[in-house]
């Protein structure tokens, strides 16, 4: 596929989305959020990508929020329809059954903050700054950042993150939750790839069964049956014969995804 404000890159099992509008420090349009759509439907639809890693072209800027320029031109029932998409688009990042890393590689705000908070973890390197600055705007977060901020760090962070509008840093990021770790600029992609190494030498049916269950956990009362579903789902597979083998006969276990 030719995309013209993204980058992708397939190398073995994992494929890095890279938003490619520097010069904008990688802030989101309509065109960009139609290509992310897409780019993340490659590693639904190709077996062979086990994880994906989404991060922003330069060392300044992760998504530095929405298009501006679009923004002002909203009106209420456009409006409406701009929320709609962004949501829908981000939600089949948190919903891909791989486990989808944002490298968050310097700011992310409004927008990108969204866009990171919908993938399953983020790695922040030492630069990065997290914010919703939305109400600085006369607006909100438009695209699940009211909802999954304080999923990720609580209400009281996120009340004040949301209607105070200000910046926080990658070390603070890591201590409330929003960030998962937090190294230099330098070992960023590392740290992504290893973290991804850990968790595609496991079983990928159970790691997508796993994925599923948590974000159900988040939107439903009805977690717990949706788990118990999943874990038997799981001990009919291939994948849960292998592995309790391999622990009984103390050897590494060899996943084949069936």
């Amino acid at each position: 596929m030719d995309f013209q404000n993204l980058l992708l890159d397939q190398n073995g099992g994992v494929l890095t989305i890279t938003i490619n509008r520097e010069e904008k420090l990688n802030a989101l349009n309509a065109k960009t959020i139609g290509e992310l759509e897409e780019a993340i439907q490659i590693a639904y639809d190709k077996d062979e990508i086990r994880a994906v890693i989404v991060t922003g072209k330069g060392q300044k800027a992760f998504v530095a929020g929405a298009d501006i320029s679009e923004i002002a031109e909203l009106d209420e029932l456009n409006a409406r329809k701009f929320s709609e998409r962004g949501q829908e688009v981000f939600a089949k990042f948190e919903h891909c059954p791989k486990p989808v890393i944002a490298a968050v590689n310097g700011y992310a705000l409004g927008g990108g903050c969204e866009l990171a908070m919908a993938c399953h973890m983020r790695v922040a390197s030492n630069n990065a700054m997290f914010g919703l600055p939305e109400v600085s705007l006369g607006i909100i977060p438009a695209y699940g950042g009211t909802q999954r901020l304080p999923q990720l760090v609580g209400k009281g962070v996120a009340y004040e993150m949301i209607t105070t509008g200000d910046m926080i840093s990658a070390e603070k990021a890591e201590r409330v939750g929003l960030a998962n770790y937090n190294v230099p600029q330098e070992e960023l992609l590392k740290k992504c790839h290893d973290l991804i190494d850990k968790i595609t030498k496991k079983g990928p049916l159970a790691v997508a069964h796993a994925i599923d269950c948590i974000h159900y956990s988040l939107t439903s009362s009805d977690g717990y049956n949706m788990e118990a579903n999943a874990f038997s789902s799981c001990c009919k597979t291939g994948d849960f014969k292998e592995g309790t083998a391999a622990f009984l006969e103390k050897r590494k276990p060899n996943f084949v995804g069936q």
